[in-house]
């Protein structure tokens, strides 16, 4: 892994609808194979369902998934570390760009798993769920705090 890491988050431009960055990266994370209108098209969709299912106006829509996004984040992570033939689970804080990665990539899998649906109501699903702290995103993160909490033992371990 290369130490000399520069984030590419510079040359990121706000979406045109809700000119926000945040939403530029949750329809980069949709995208599949370079299809970045079919992938606006799914976040736009799912972000109106949603929204109609909360009762938010139009102008508060950009504020569903930024909330939900909010909802989703780990504060707390483990990781293996090998210490004497042992691996221990070490718990480590996660910080900001990789909470906000973690929490955009687990809503957009999650929707993925869902099957039967076409994917902007899968997404709108989750995007609700997650605004309501409730759902798969959520429970993944309150797991990632359980485990966390579970090995603090090991917490002297961190690098």
């Amino acid at each position: 892994m290369p130490r000399n890491y520069e984030s590419t988050a510079k040359f990121l431009k706000p979406d045109p609808i809700y000119g926000s960055i945040l939403a530029t990266k949750v329809i980069n994370k949709i995208m599949l194979t370079g299809k970045r209108t079919v992938a606006q098209r799914i976040f736009y969709k799912a972000v109106e369902a949603a929204s109609k299912r909360i009762g938010l106006p139009e102008e508060e829509r950009a504020k569903l998934f930024e909330v939900a996004v909010e909802n989703v984040k780990p504060t707390v992570e483990v990781r293996s570390k090998r210490v004497g033939g042992a691996n221990y689970q070490v718990p480590h804080e996660v910080k900001k760009p990789r909470q906000q990665s973690l929490a955009i990539r687990v809503i957009i899998d999650n929707a993925r798993k869902k099957k039967g649906k076409p994917m902007h109501l899968r997404l709108a699903d989750e995007l609700f769920d997650a605004y309501n702290y409730q759902g798969a995103s959520v429970t993944w993160k309150e797991n990632t705090h359980k485990m966390a909490d579970a090995n603090r033992a090991y917490s002297h371990f961190a690098y």
